[in-house]
């Protein structure tokens, strides 16, 4: 059956790391030495800067899905003899977002590669960088089209939505009274894969039944909480699915002091390690995640290449991470893997 092969397909994958916490201030985690300048091509044109300046902006500092990520961004900026930048707001916050990347303009970056809080409201910001010359790549989570000229994406949304779903309905039985934790309702990608959970409810799950869809604004302790008022609200509750780093250890978390392990099922996107002690005793039965350090690392390499003229290529291998699909102007990384009590002692990240 098609929920079973989804259920089962990411298994044999492998992936590098990622994680989830919670915010700290304004920080320029890691810049490399300072840019060399710009050479001139042999007709005595301007071309690109020997080394490149590129600015990586997450959704919040501190958070470690996002620290990930940076780990795999330097491995690349060293690799390629590119300037990094990593800074970005103290939370999932579009404002102070759009007031980091005014500083990066300010600061005459060559690119900024920014996971975007806010599909729409950091467009304007975006299309003046690009206005003054800087590149602008969306990662992890994208805005509209005319805010960017590339996106690099970790998966197939409509896989990674409906692969959710399916794990959540194995564990319930297919039937059941469900709640899922979001990361918030701006962020494009959550918003996505919670179109694709549903339309994967209706299209094969006509017994299970979804009874409400909370924020968790990635952060650890409100996924607790907000799990912790679910349970309360609705004592009916059979599952809960959670689709950013955060929201699984948070559910997990409150299910275990409710003394509910098992008979409440969570699942969702979140690491090895946060979800470990979890999975071990019950508390949780399944996370799925790709590699943050990988989408880092692709990211940067994929910025360098834009600013060097090069487009990626559907199927182009990249070192260190795999080979790619293009499709217009997404790039997308991989497939999901599934971790479980069984196998998550297999991995460290």
């Amino acid at each position: 059956m098609f929920r079973m092969i989804a259920i089962l397909f990411g298994i044999s994958l492998l992936i590098a790391s990622c994680g989830s916490g919670t915010g700290g201030s304004y920080e320029l985690v890691y810049s490399m030495e300072p840019a060399a300048p710009e050479t001139g091509t042999p007709d005595g044109t301007s071309g690109p800067p020997a080394r490149p300046k590129i600015a990586l902006v997450p959704k919040g500092t501190g958070i470690a899905y996002f620290d990930y990520a940076a780990e795999g961004a330097r491995e690349a900026a060293e690799d390629l003899g590119v300037e990094l930048i990593y800074e970005g707001p103290p939370g999932a916050d579009a404002e102070l977002q759009i007031e980091t990347i005014e500083r990066l303009i300010d600061r005459k970056v060559d690119l900024i590669a920014v996971s975007a809080n806010d599909p729409d409201r950091l467009v304007p910001v975006l299309r003046k960088a690009m206005d003054q010359g800087i590149k602008v790549v969306t990662w992890d989570a994208d805005t509209e089209p005319e805010g960017r000229q590339l996106f690099v994406n970790m998966v197939d949304p409509e896989l990674l939505g409906r692969h959710l779903l399916d794990t959540l309905a194995l564990t319930m039985g297919e039937k059941g009274n469900y709640a899922i934790l979001t990361s918030s309702f701006s962020a494009a990608n959550n918003n996505e894969w919670l179109e694709w959970i549903k339309t994967q409810q209706r299209d094969y799950y006509p017994d299970l039944k979804l009874v409400d869809t909370v924020a968790t604004d990635d952060d650890l302790e409100k996924a607790y909480e907000v799990a912790s008022r679910l349970l309360d609200d609705h004592p009916e509750l059979d599952g809960i699915i959670g689709n950013s780093s955060v929201g699984p250890p948070g559910a997990a978390k409150a299910v275990r002091e409710a003394g509910k392990p098992g008979r409440v099922k969570v699942v969702g996107l979140s690491s090895p390690n946060l979800m470990r002690e979890y999975l071990l005793d019950g508390s949780a039965q399944m996370s799925t995640l790709w590699s943050p350090k990988k989408l880092g690392y692709l990211t940067v390499t994929l910025a360098n290449g834009l600013l060097r003229g090069k487009t990626p290529a559907d199927g182009e291998l990249v070192e260190g991470v795999g080979h790619i699909r293009v499709a217009g102007d997404t790039v997308i990384m991989g497939e999901p893997l599934d971790f479980t009590a069984e196998n998550v002692g297999q991995y460290d990240f």
